[in-house]
């Protein structure tokens, strides 16, 4: 039932089955005092109920508002309103899959993680991992591979030079390997904007 509820409507019935607890709480200890040790059970039950109901009412509308880039084939443009967390997400075919990569002007290369190779079909179990990056959690081992196609809304480029981490990453990067490939990469009133 809860989940067919827009967020605010479960906060609201949450605070209603609150409020409404309490008053028929008062009304029982004015009729049998003896029952005060089994209204603070069920006080206590309520409010965890509606603890958890405010939080998966927070947590879902965090991941509804999450910000979408947009195409504009006529300006060759692409559009990326900043997220939440301050970084800009994109999401690319990666061997025609769709592949989330926060934008990293900092990064040289194009990182995958793991599991975002292996969706994309390519095989891990044997790739060399000779390679060395370092990070904000020090140095990782990665891999070089070739990535058949890499799209972005309109914009196909093939035989696409790529790492593949060999630790843990939890979202993969897009760095400058990429986006030189821009003739221009600005960002205004928090919106970046990727020219072709």
């Amino acid at each position: 039932m809860l989940d067919s509820l827009p967020g605010d409507d479960i906060a609201r019935a949450a605070y209603f089955v609150v409020l409404g607890s309490a008053l028929i709480g008062i009304v029982l200890l004015r009729i049998r005092p003896g029952l005060i040790q089994g209204f603070k059970t069920i006080a206590a039950w309520v409010v965890i109920f509606g603890v958890v109901a405010i939080g998966a009412s927070l947590y879902e509308d965090a991941q509804i508002q999450q910000p979408m880039q947009s195409y504009s084939a006529q300006d060759a443009q692409i559009t990326v309103p900043r997220s939440r967390d301050g970084h800009y997400y994109l999401t690319l075919g990666v061997n025609g899959v769709p592949t989330r990569f926060v934008v990293d002007t900092g990064a040289t290369d194009i990182v995958l993680t793991q599991e975002a190779a292996r969706a994309a079909g390519i095989p891990l179990d044997n790739l060399p991992y000779m390679g060395r990056a370092m990070t904000a959690n020090g140095e990782v081992r990665t891999a070089r591979v070739t990535l058949n196609s890499l799209t972005l809304d309109g914009i196909t480029d093939t035989n696409i030079k790529a790492s593949v981490n060999g630790g843990a990453l939890h979202e993969s990067l897009l760095g400058m390997r990429y986006l030189s490939r821009f003739s221009s990469l600005q960002i205004t009133d928090n919106t970046l904007i990727l020219t072709r």
